[in-house]
């Protein structure tokens, strides 16, 4: 079985939805809170080809950039 990661930010409002959907769906799934461990940035610029965006959802081995195509970017 594969584990759903979702990366995801406090400042990021479009986290909030996505969390909903999954738990309306039952999809179980481990939180990475950037606020909280900003090092592994450095995972979601190797998904996201070097973009700072949440949320990031890797769920079976896919990754999903955003939400229907909208993210909130962070910048340095």
């Amino acid at each position: 079985m594969n584990k759903t990661l979702l990366y995801t930010h406090p400042d990021c409002e479009i986290c909030v939805t996505v969390k909903m959907e999954l738990a309306e769906k039952n999809i179980l799934y481990e939180e990475i809170d950037l606020a909280h461990y900003p090092e592994r940035w450095i995972e979601v610029e190797k998904l996201t080809r070097g973009d700072r965006i949440t949320p990031v959802l890797v769920q079976n081995g896919e990754v999903t950039i955003g939400y229907h195509g909208i993210g909130c970017n962070f910048y340095d």
